[in-house]
């Protein structure tokens, strides 16, 4: 078992710029990684420049890099099924939901605080909790102000794309570089059954016309940004029996326009939280589900597999939701930002993610020398940076990952209840992780107690903590090896 080279948490944990720039210093790089580029080999540089500290539109990113939503654009356009926008739970993870609106001069006093506390922070984002681009004066607002006191922050919002074709040049005009868009169908019938209403050139429509006049705003939307060169994302909720095998269609369309990336979400349909969906019955895909659609849907726009399906005022990377930490009641009135944090972090990040990516070729070539052929279904615990580094109980989700001889592939996250609370372990929070577990050959953590180690193992899921704080690749490529009969000492030369 290795040490890390650089520890992400003490950095973030770190008091002063001149400390993180000692340990960044002290850490130094490999000899094996010094000069490597972290841009992926099939990416043009141009392109990884806009998403190399976006953690939304790489997945590499989001093991270093932070986001947060501000919620200043309250109002929408349309009504969706699985949508309800007056729910609030601080403790409740969802699109839409907030707990406080803002406006722009308090949206900028929180982004400041936020960035002199958390210098993983690279991107503000505006999606909500009603449409960005319908209550587009404050979301204007906001980022003018907001690009004047930080003016490295990347930009991004999100939309339903109703409105999004009269606003693109001004996008393009104040520097947002990143667009979601959600688009659910690309078919009137199937739309019909997701959106009850539109508010469009001042009238309400429904029915086909509504989901007609709302599928061309969003193809010309896209067609627009891509155009300006802006990057999209395209945002589909996968509602069984309505829309899961018609988005297949929508993947093909959006890939046509130049979509960046295509990130398919599972409906969440909780009765509890009082939208249509949840209270007629429909239920959401389980994970199985997910991931055979979004296998079959390899080959067009790139997939993004890491989304966490945030709030509307999320802050922090992404997993971890520090909003509650940043509420207007906690924040001075008057504040400045002060950039050593975040500018220390970037050169610190920098030597860590060439290290990584050294690691992640010496697996590559570590599954390819190998004969065996299976995969391998593995589950981690981690706090970011890439690296096995949190405890098995407390452990609020576990990345997925699958190893065969061509890779080592992220195939998206489960979210659990912590095992461990107040020092004791929560045998119904077991039995959940367990079940959310379902299909993974091996657990890999910091550290994991006798007890949820012997009742996994009771279920045929082996946990181990001999990888702790190695780089998930290495690891997994390691066991990969020992599962398959090669030497172990192979894999990790």
């Amino acid at each position: 078992m290795s040490a890390p080279i650089i520890s992400l948490e003490s950095l973030t944990n770190t008091t002063s710029s001149g400390q993180l720039l000692t340990t960044a210093k002290s850490g130094g790089c490999a000899s094996s990684s010094c000069g490597l580029p972290s841009r992926p080999a099939d990416m043009n540089s141009a392109i990884w420049e806009k998403i190399k500290d976006h953690p939304c539109f790489s997945e590499e990113a989001h093991h270093y890099f932070a986001r947060m939503h501000v919620a200043v654009a309250p109002a929408c356009n349309i009504q969706c099924n699985y949508c309800n926008r007056k729910y609030d739970c601080a403790n409740e993870s969802r699109p839409g939901v907030v707990s406080e609106k803002l406006t722009a001069d308090q949206a900028l006093r929180k982004v400041i605080a936020v960035a002199n506390e958390v210098p993983q922070l690279s991107v503000l984002g505006i999606a909500g909790p009603g449409d960005a681009c319908y209550d587009w004066n404050k979301t204007r607002a906001t980022f003018e102000s907001v690009a004047r006191e930080i003016p490295d922050i990347k930009l991004c919002i999100s939309t339903n794309g109703l409105a999004l074709p009269e606003h693109v040049d001004e996008l393009a005009e104040i520097n947002v570089s990143h667009v979601t868009i959600t688009i659910n169908m690309v078919d009137p019938a199937v739309g019909e059954k997701i959106y009850p209403w539109i508010f469009y050139g001042h009238r309400r429509y429904t029915g086909m016309d509504a989901a007609k006049i709302l599928h061309e705003q969003q193809m010309l939307g896209l067609e627009m940004l891509t155009e300006r060169g802006i990057l999209t994302k395209i945002n589909s909720v996968m509602i069984p029996g309505v829309n899961d095998q018609h988005l297949i269609e929508v993947n093909k369309w959006v890939t046509e326009r130049g979509a960046f990336l295509h990130n398919v979400m599972p409906l969440i349909s909780d009765p509890a939280h009082g939208t249509w969906f949840g209270l007629t019955g429909q239920r959401g895909p389980n994970a199985f589900e997910l991931k055979e659609l979004q296998d079959r849907l390899e080959g067009g726009a790139k997939l993004m597999r890491h989304c966490r399906q945030c709030r509307a005022d999320a802050v922090g990377l992404l997993g971890t939701d520090r909003g509650q930490e940043f509420t207007l009641d906690q924040i001075p009135l008057e504040v400045a930002y002060n950039g050593g944090k975040r500018h220390a972090y970037r050169e610190v990040v920098a030597r860590i993610r060439d290290d990584h990516v050294a690691a992640k070729n010496q697996a590559i070539t570590t599954l390819g020398s190998l004969s065996a052929r299976g995969t391998l279904q593995v589950a981690v615990a981690t706090k970011g940076g890439g690296r096995i580094n949190e405890h098995f109980g407390h452990a609020k989700e576990f990345q997925i990952y699958e190893a065969s001889q061509t890779g080592i592939k992220f195939v998206g996250h489960r979210k659990v209840e912590p095992y461990c609370h107040g020092g004791w372990g929560e045998h119904a929070n077991l039995v959940g992780i367990i079940a959310a577990l379902e299909g993974i050959d091996i657990v890999l953590c910091a550290r994991i107690g006798d007890c949820p180690k012997n009742k996994l193992m009771e279920t045929g899921i082996r946990a181990t903590e001999a990888f702790g704080y190695d780089y998930i690749d290495t690891a997994i490529s390691a066991l990969y090896a020992t599962e398959y009969g090669d030497d172990l000492s192979q894999a990790t030369a």
